[in-house]
């Protein structure tokens, strides 16, 4: 079995822990090339109902 050579230090291993609260606070936002309303990416635009060119829903009013 692997043993580490050196004693990771305590920044290091909090720094490494604490990756997945910076993803909560910053959501990546892309714009919609139909409507340019900004939207989450990999996902339908709300306001137009668009994605990838097509139309999924109709929208909200």
């Amino acid at each position: 079995m692997a043993n580490p050579k050196r004693k990771l230090s305590r920044s290091k291993r909090d720094s490494r822990r604490a990756q997945w609260i910076s993803k909560l606070k910053n959501p990546n936002f892309s714009s919609c090339p139909n409507c340019g309303e900004t939207k989450l990416p990999h996902r339908a635009c709300p306001k137009c109902g668009y994605y990838k060119g097509q139309k999924l829903f109709e929208a909200e009013e």
